[in-house]
């Protein structure tokens, strides 16, 4: 359904921009094909490596289609912002076209630029990104304490080995006390992302790294993902805990498994098995890739870094993220006595490679006793 959903902007486009333009039949039927070819990206994917999510092309390729879905999905935004408000003009003036042939060529080109200052935001290397978040009855030798969150990085095509590698060291730079990597690390089977995702075993921290999986881990092979994982030196966290000590006290880091998982044959999030034995009254730092139900784990944790979103990828746009998302969508959250934090990701889905004003991050936080 994917290469279908994605037409709806180039069929707009088709309908309300280019048949207006006076061109020749055969410059419009030419560029008509041209629009077409780059929004069925993902039908080209499925084509010709099996899969809509891990794109096997060659990363320019990649990230063309991109910067052309984008361009055609600026173009019907503008383009309907312009029937709007010549809709809502049309009784206070002459009848007139509703939009110029100028304010077309205008548009396309202002579409065009969009797309790709959206490419290189969604490609270019994450910064760091601080937050402190307070909790109550910390245990005082946990103030100041640091979680180091990486979280849909989605090695692929499009975000290769190098990439990976300098994440690896931004993160490192960090001085963390513990990694955790929130789910969505990879599109692409084991074989394919072989190189790509060596990079993660130099992560460093002084109690581990640990990690979750997300939907993607679900869709190629997720046992040979998680034993690739933990080759990794990446220590996984699916509905299970561990004890986080220093100074004769503890809190608990706990994750769970993603909701997608029942779907492809494997067991769905489950925090009282997560939570089993656990000591009692310790603080409780919950790893969830969706948000979507985080009102249901606030009253099992007092902290949960989730991921998916991508932070909605687009000013605006991100409204529709957080609508499919119980409301979550960036940023921090209360959520009862319950903090949120939703990252915008680290890297980003190659089948959707855009941001305008949700910056990639590698976020540092900081435990304060509240």
């Amino acid at each position: 359904m994917f290469h279908l959903n994605f037409s709806v902007p180039c069929l707009y486009v088709l309908a309300r921009f280019l048949l207006p333009l006076p061109w020749s039949r055969r410059s419009k039927v030419a560029a008509g094909v041209l629009l077409l070819f780059g929004s069925q990206f993902h039908l080209w994917n499925r084509l010709s490596s099996g899969s809509v999510f891990a794109p096997e092309f060659p990363q320019a390729i990649v990230v063309a289609f991109n910067w052309a879905f984008g361009a055609i999905l600026f173009l019907a935004i503008l383009q309907i912002v312009f029937d709007v408000v010549g809709i809502a003009t049309l009784p206070f003036r002459r009848p007139a076209p509703i939009v110029s042939t100028r304010f077309r060529y205008g548009a396309a080109v202002t579409a065009m630029l969009l797309a790709a200052i959206a490419v290189h935001q969604a490609t270019r290397l994450p910064e760091s990104k601080d937050i402190e978040v307070a909790i109550p009855n910390l245990p005082p030798a946990f103030d100041g304490y640091r979680l180091v969150q990486l979280t849909d990085l989605h090695l692929s095509r499009l975000f290769q080995a190098d990439w990976a590698r300098a994440v690896v060291e931004r993160a490192n730079a960090q001085d963390a006390d513990v990694i955790v990597v929130t789910g969505d690390l990879i599109d692409g089977s084991v074989e394919a992302r072989r190189e790509d995702v060596a990079p993660l075993a130099d992560l460093r921290a002084q109690d581990g790294v640990w990690m979750i999986p997300g939907n993607h881990e679900y869709y190629f092979g997720y046992d040979e993902w998680m034993s690739r994982f933990e080759e990794l030196g990446l220590q996984v966290l699916t509905n299970r805990h561990t004890v986080l000590r220093k100074d004769g006290v503890a809190i608990v880091l706990a994750g769970l498994a993603d909701l997608r998982a029942p779907a492809n044959g494997q067991d769905g999030p489950d925090i009282d098995a997560a939570l089993a034995g656990a000591p009692a009254g310790a603080s409780v730092i919950l790893l969830e890739h969706q948000p979507r139900n985080a009102p249901e784990r606030a009253t099992r944790a007092d902290l949960q870094l989730s991921g998916h979103t991508h932070g909605g990828m687009i000013v605006g746009l991100d409204r529709l993220f957080a609508r499919a998302n119980n409301g979550f969508v960036s940023g921090i959250y209360a959520v009862d006595d319950m903090t949120l934090y939703l990252s915008n990701g680290t890297g980003l889905w190659p089948g959707f490679a855009l941001r305008l004003g949700k910056p990639p991050e590698i976020t540092r936080i900081t435990l304060r006793r509240s």
